[in-house]
């Protein structure tokens, strides 16, 4: 399984709002187990798929102002709800707020909607770079990656 859990990203602002999109699909191996005859997306992989356009969001951001792109690691969830299922194939919103940038951590308030109607929500809180990079072309190759996943996702890009 790869752990891609965005399949879109449908709207930036800069240092303040993300949203995008993902789909779970009905065959992946997770809902064999979760639940047998009643599957549904675990809430542990609704707040990943927070964190990972959380984390979009926090690097684009960072770059613009810094010029450096940071490797932001979830640090820390609070106040997480889960209020409604998500059953497998249903499309769910993803949304990130920036509470909060600073130069080595950022705080965001996340939601997950299906239907209009709020499924998981809570604050994360990332550290950046707290596993320090061995050379700087590992720092190089780790924003190649984000930038690549970034316009993969994210249709508008301006690729900067």
């Amino acid at each position: 399984m790869r752990w891609r859990l965005v399949d879109r990203i449908d709207e930036v602002e800069p240092d303040r709002f993300i949203a995008g999109a993902v789909s779970f699909p009905p065959d992946m191996e997770l809902f064999q187990d979760h639940f047998p005859g009643f599957p549904v997306v675990p809430g542990v992989v609704l707040m990943e798929a927070l964190a990972q356009l959380a984390g979009k969001l926090i690097g684009y951001s960072v770059r613009r102002v810094r010029g450096d792109w940071p490797f932001p690691i979830l640090s820390i969830m609070q106040g997480v709800k889960f209020r409604k299922f998500v059953r497998p194939g249903e499309e769910v919103r993803l949304e990130a707020r920036v509470v909060s940038l600073r130069e080595e951590s950022a705080v965001v308030d996340v939601r997950a909607w299906v239907g209009g109607r709020t499924v998981a929500q809570g604050e994360q809180t990332f550290v950046f770079n707290a596993v320090p990079l061995e050379t700087p072309a590992e720092g190089e190759r780790l924003e190649r990656l984000e930038r690549a996943e970034l316009a993969r996702l994210w249709a508008e890009y301006p690729g900067d």
